[in-house]
Order: structure tokens, then sequence, then C-alpha cells
């Protein structure tokens, strides 16, 4: 699969699988590591070791079911850095964004077992319920990319994402004001599935939702945004002007991203440093 072919996939469906980003050696130590790092952000534990290399039933008698995910997780782990700049995803990015793209989310998402269904909704900036969205109805152009990278495999049994094909195409989604319920069954869904390893990457207009885990083991994904240079990333940014008069005054609901500090920056792959470098405070 070239950029190429990437490409008009997310552009003509609204999503695209792209395998084996990470490779088959290495997804482990990744995944094993971003499971340390939401329990012990999430949950105070300090040390857990144990719980990750007795395996993944383990660690979901620690990690509470209703805490699945680390914002901003660039700035407690690294161990994903070195693969944010693939070919097949920087190389589809720049052609869909042009020049100068930049990541504006790291999150880790985990589905733990027995975790419900979701609601539909497409992400920032075009859900309706954030401060900082995009009214609808939305243009017709692409202006932000999710990706969310399977560090175990995603099943129809462990939640692998659900999707609604061309679903970028609709001019507002059920997070707006209007009549779409969230929690209904769509008849055109299906479950993204794909190898640990593989990325999943889509047009952030288009709708989806967590599908609900039935198996005993977390389904362990990590969330990678990224934006055009003229999207306006400081909404998200703890201690900017525009969060404080867009959120923090009028008492609004945003996501917040924490920022990465220079040292961690300095550690950072030089071919990474680009997507970064606006988000670095000390």
């Amino acid at each position: 699969m070239n950029t190429k072919n990437i490409m008009r996939q997310v552009i003509d469906e609204g999503w695209c699988v792209i395998p084996s980003v990470i490779p088959a050696g290495e997804v482990d130590d990744v995944r094993d590591s971003v499971l340390k790092t939401t329990l012990r952000t999430s949950s105070g534990y300090e040390d857990n070791d144990k719980a990750v290399k007795k395996g993944a039933n383990s660690v979901s008698t620690f990690l509470p079911s209703d805490v699945s995910a680390t914002k901003g997780l660039l700035a407690h782990d690294q161990s994903f850095a070195k693969y944010l700049p693939h070919p097949n995803i920087l190389g589809t990015v720049d052609s869909i964004l042009g020049p100068h793209v930049r990541i504006s989310y790291t999150t880790s998402i985990i589905n733990m077992p027995g975790n419900a269904r979701g609601g539909w909704h497409s992400d920032w900036p075009f859900n309706q319920k954030t401060a900082g969205h995009i009214p609808s109805p939305y243009p017709d152009f692409i202006a932000h990319i999710t990706t969310i990278w399977m560090l175990s495999p995603f099943s129809k049994e462990n939640g692998g994402t659900l999707v609604v094909p061309r679903s970028h195409t609709f001019n507002d989604n059920p997070t707006g004001d209007n009549d779409l319920d969230p929690n209904l069954v769509h008849p055109d869904e299906i479950n993204v599935t794909g190898n640990s390893g593989d990325v999943l990457m889509f047009d952030s207009r288009l709708w989806h939702a967590t599908s609900a885990n039935t198996t005993e083991s977390p389904r362990v994904g990590l969330a990678v945004r990224y934006a055009p240079w003229w999207l306006n990333l400081d909404v998200l940014m703890p201690g900017s002007d525009e969060r404080q008069r867009m959120v923090i005054e009028p008492q609004a609901q945003e996501n917040e991203v924490a920022p990465i500090s220079t040292e961690i920056f300095n550690r950072l792959p030089k071919n990474v440093k680009p997507l970064m470098r606006h988000w670095v405070r000390d």
C-alpha cells in the first residue's frame, strides 16, 4: 500500500487501515509501555511492572474500567515517538494537509473488558460539544486527520473501532444540536479490525464510536491526530489565552493536551521534532 492509495481511500471512504506501521517484533514493547504509563498516570501506581509482566488480564485488574486514557501521552511516554513520521503516515498526511503538519494530540485509548458501546461522534474540531469546534454545516475539505494505532489486535469481539464509511461527507454529526441519536446502530456501520502494529487513519469528520469489548483482555490503542499549520490548537494548551477566554472563563468543555518539556523534546528523534516543537513549554 502506497501513500497515493491511502490518500485516495481516506478522501473517498473517509478511512483506511495502513498495515505494519510498527514492526511485529517491536509493537509488544510499545503496548506494554503505553499500558504501564496509562496505569501510572491514571491510578497513581508508580510500580506496575509486575502487572504488565503477568499479562493483559492482570493489567485489567489494576486499571479501573472507567479510566482508559492518558491525554498528552507523549509528555509521559516516548516509546512510540520514532514511528510518528512513518512514510505511509506522514507522506499521506502531508499530501492531504500540505507542508508543515503538526501533531495536535497523542492519547492512549484502552478499551477495557466489559466496556459498553459508546456514542457516535466526530473528533475535534468537529465535535460540537467542545468549545473549540468548527460549527456545522461543515466545509467540504479535510482539516484534521485522526490515526488510531493498534497496539493489540483489533477485532469485533474486543472492540475494534466502529466507523460509518463516507460519513465524513455529512455536514453534521450526532454531537450537534440536531435529531441524530448517537446511540443508534447505524445501518452502514462496520468494525475496523487489524493486527498489532496496523494504523487506522481517518478524516476527523468521520462518524466513529467505541465498540463493546466482550473479551477478557484490554484492547490497547493509541490516538495521534495531525493538523495543518493553519489550524489553531491553542484552545487545547493549558495556560493559553484562547483556553482562558474560550474554556476557563465560560466554564465550557474542551480537551486539554499536556505540553512537553524542553528536556523531552531534545530527546525526540530529529524527524519527530518538527511535528512537536509547537507544544514545548517549561
